[in-house]
């Protein structure tokens, strides 16, 4: 499936106006009928990343807010690669998180919340390069196991 062209919108307030019209209105329904619930919030964890690296979302990220309509397109490919989110807290994967994988490197985050519910938690590029014996960010996602209906 092709990506939609990178949005270059004049300011944030204009990206987060954009986002909140085309996610926040109706849910977004996956290429497998799970309705995905969307919070005005959720752009500030879409569209900002960390200065320092250190979790703390400080900077308003153009390269995230330029994708946002790749996260509906994401949700939509029946062909994409959906694997398991990893649960930091208690170092184990969690079947109710599916991470799909799109366009080589975009990421889109849900977390199942029923049978055909979820709410979205995140997207964006994971261009973490592989360095000093560890993993790239796409490699580790990879690693994951494949979420199903199943498993779930």
């Amino acid at each position: 499936m092709a990506h939609p062209p990178l949005l270059h919108l004049v300011s944030e307030a204009d990206y987060r106006a954009h986002f909140e019209s085309l996610y926040c209105c109706v849910p977004v329904h996956t290429f497998d009928g799970i309705a995905v619930r969307f919070r005005k919030t959720d752009f500030d964890h879409c569209c900002f990343e960390s200065s320092r690296r250190d979790g703390v979302k400080d900077r308003f990220s153009s390269k995230r807010a330029e994708r946002l309509d790749w996260i509906k397109v994401a949700l939509e490919d029946p062909n994409s690669e959906r694997y398991q989110g990893w649960d930091k807290a208690r170092k184990r994967y969690n079947a109710k998180r599916r991470v799909t994988l799109v366009m080589g490197n975009y990421v889109v985050v849900i977390a199942m919340q029923g049978k055909k519910k979820a709410q979205f938690v995140t997207a964006y590029v994971a261009d973490t390069p592989a360095r000093s014996g560890r993993k790239s960010t796409v490699d580790k996602i990879k690693m994951s196991p494949r979420w199903t209906w199943k498993n779930r």
